[in-house]
């Protein structure tokens, strides 16, 4: 895995985070009870542990660099070529709402219908915008000048 990969997942994990953490100033859902439910959602035992919240965290930015990973290879299968930063960007924010539907609306009522209660789909879906924003500008700056065009 390049640290190309590894950039943009954690800045779209990151953008994902400080709009929680904004978000969850003016909310009922405080961001460490968010990412307690992302330990629950994956390791259902933890939730109740002390560190459930920061081991959230890091399931949550180990989930980001695999979607940087597997956006790029997909980019790459199914639109290999030049792309300028704005191509990046979009398909980056339409691969992110696409997770958003697959997990907001399909996976995570069934594994953990309380995590999709905490926050309002609109607010989850801007924070997949953003986390799409900030992994597609991220991927186009370092893109080998070959695949780029300005």
């Amino acid at each position: 895995m390049s640290s190309r990969v590894l950039i943009a997942g954690l800045a779209g994990g990151i953008a994902e985070i400080l709009w929680v953490l904004g978000y969850g100033g003016f909310a009922p859902a405080s961001a460490a009870e968010i990412a307690r439910e992302v330990t629950a959602s994956v390791l259902p035992g933890a939730a109740a542990w002390t560190a459930a919240p920061a081991l959230g965290v890091g399931i949550h930015l180990a989930l980001s660099i695999a979607v940087a990973y597997a956006f790029l290879a997909t980019l790459g299968r199914l639109l290999p070529g030049r792309h300028n930063v704005g191509r990046y960007m979009a398909l980056a924010v339409a691969a992110l709402a696409g997770v958003w539907a697959v997990n907001f609306l399909l996976v995570l009522p069934l594994l953990n219908p309380r995590f999709v209660t905490l926050m309002p789909y609109a607010a989850t879906l801007f924070s997949k915008a953003l986390f799409g924003a900030a992994m597609g500008a991220v991927l186009a700056r370092a893109a080998p000048r070959r695949l780029v065009s300005e």
